[in-house]
């Protein structure tokens, strides 16, 4: 298949929906590409909300200076009052698409008033979300009104597989992105998909890691690809642990809510005794940084399995009304929530860095822009603050988008020179368990050797063992017909070996870094750690 369209967006969470309805809305043809059902992705399982300033006794000077506070030194100041200000119309533009906020009417009589909770690191209570299920309301809706839009084709079970550029092409004049090559997974054919402008919405890349708070889809796809084809990234060693995640056999993946600490639960010891005062004056409402390494070291110095959160101070009318996922799914596994403490370790969540990006959502390579988790826009600096990534993900869709009406070049005179992709050389790959092998060796290493503490010395270790399995699946990739899982091993381990190299190259400990060589804030450290395709 051979496609031409004015956008083609690269994933479906709520940047890639947003950016997608913006422009069809707006006149544009556009096809979402992702690699599994549209509300297969990190957006939809979100649970906590979306931070915007509400309360008349909250304000955009203290959401900003809770950001630049989270994020430890390196957030870009213009970016931060940039998305903060933009808040309240961007959750409005949900608003007004049909999606259902909770209300304080259950808590206070007045249903016209949204119900806000508050995050570790947050000033005030400013996160509007719906329920415990934000992400899941967000996204069924938006996915109702695209599905069926005449200006949107959507190709689900699609992975990307390398953009299309005129360097590719060896066109003379400005590089620049023309389209992508996609798998269609089911068929095991791969298609190409010509575009004016590209938008990469791939999520993160979490899925680096041994345990992960995110679905299956967090590998990392359009990092790696930009990465390939010539963009610049950035910050790649800050990765947010999330605290608590369910530590039960059999609840994959399934997270604990910051907004259950904003309400009141305590991070306890097996023995009942609460820690987090050793830590931090802010207590369990610190930031996800500081709350993620004190339990790791509780843990370690204990050498226990998890540790526990404990919200049985509240009723069970008020935790079935404002968890009620939460607390069906800890009642499934035996846990009445407003009996028993909750157990819970860290897990792999979020990644602050990735493709850089300006205010306009652009990368360096024209034509193609990225969203959301998978963009480094300078909003996070070293450590993301609870809820601002929902919030980013509306405002720099709407950025791009606004950019897109303006800039965008047409892609279509290249069609003809654009060839299909060349499988002549290639053969059905017979080791296929050589892939699961690696994926597993992998994310060990990048558990025990690139997690929540680091030295210098576990770090080099894990840039010999990624520069080993990446001359592998190099050789690998060269010889055989690809699939899913060698697309995405492919793109895990290139991530992987830039977030080593991000990391190594930082000599101090900031934010979501922490290494025990340089436990220290370097006065000259608020620099982005960028690194650019030779």
């Amino acid at each position: 298949m051979h496609k031409n369209y004015d956008v083609v967006v690269v994933g479906s969470g709520l940047s890639g929906l947003t950016v997608a309805l913006k422009c069809a809305n707006a006149g544009l043809t556009v096809a979402i590409v992702t690699k599994e059902s549209i509300a297969e992705n990190s957006s939809y399982y979100a649970q906590g909300g979306i931070a915007a300033v509400w309360d008349i006794d909250d304000s955009f000077e203290s959401h900003i200076e809770d950001t630049l506070s989270a994020g430890a030194g390196l957030c870009d100041a213009s970016v931060v009052e940039y998305v903060v200000t933009k808040g309240p119309q961007s959750v409005n533009w949900l608003i007004e698409n049909g999606v259902i906020f909770s209300r304080r009417g259950q808590d206070t009589g007045h249903p016209e008033e949204f119900h806000l909770t508050r995050e570790g690191g947050h000033s005030a209570r400013r996160i509007i979300h719906a329920e415990d299920a934000t992400g899941r309301k967000v996204e069924s809706t938006l996915e109702s009104r695209i599905r069926g839009h005449g200006g949107i084709e959507i190709f689900e079970k699609f992975i990307g597989i390398e953009l299309i550029t005129k360097s590719r092409l060896n066109s003379l004049g400005e590089n620049r992105c023309l389209g992508i090559y996609a798998l269609n997974v089911r068929s095991e054919e791969v298609d190409t998909f010509v575009a004016n402008a590209v938008v990469l919405a791939t999520g993160g890349a979490s899925k680096t890691y041994l345990y992960t708070s995110n679905p299956d889809t967090s590998t990392g796809d359009g990092i790696a690809m930009a990465w390939r084809a010539g963009c610049s990234i950035a910050n790649m060693e800050f990765v947010q642990f999330h605290p608590t995640c369910l530590y039960h056999p059999h609840a994959k993946s399934f997270l604990i809510s910051e907004a259950v600490r904003g309400e009141g639960g305590k991070l306890i010891l097996p023995d009942s005794s609460e820690f987090m005062h050793k830590y931090d004056d802010r207590k369990e409402l610190a930031p996800r940084d500081i709350v993620a390494r004190a339990i790791d070291h509780e843990m370690k110095l204990g050498g226990l399995d998890c540790v526990y959160l404990d919200i049985t101070k509240k009723s069970r009318h008020f935790l079935r009304s404002h968890f009620p996922n939460i607390y069906a799914k800890c009642f499934e596994f035996g846990i009445d929530i407003s009996k028993d403490p909750v157990p819970v370790v860290p897990a792999a969540h979020y990644s602050c860095g990735g493709v850089l990006v300006n205010q306009n959502g652009r990368t360096n390579l024209a034509g193609l822009y990225c969203v959301g988790e998978s963009a480094c826009t300078g909003l996070h600096g070293a450590n993301r603050l609870a809820s601002n990534s929902l919030l980013e993900c509306i405002v720099f869709a709407d950025a791009a988008f606004e950019d897109i009406q303006k800039n965008a070049t047409n892609a279509e005179s290249f069609d003809s020179q654009i060839p299909h992709w060349d499988e002549s050389r290639v053969t059905d790959p017979d080791e296929l368990i050589v892939i699961s092998h690696n994926w597993d060796e992998l994310r060990r290493f990048m558990w025990d050797y690139v997690g929540i503490v680091r030295t210098q010395k576990r770090l080099e270790r894990a840039l010999r063992r990624v520069e080993l399995l990446s001359d592998e699946v190099r050789d690998f990739y060269s010889q055989f017909r690809v699939n899913r899982d060698l697309i995405e091993l492919r793109n895990l381990i290139l991530v992987s070996e830039l977030i080593v190299k991000c990391a190594l190259a930082r000599h101090e400990s900031r934010g979501l870094h922490f290494v025990l060589d340089y436990p220290r804030l370097d006065p000259n450290g608020t620099v982005n750690t960028v690194l650019t395709p030779n």
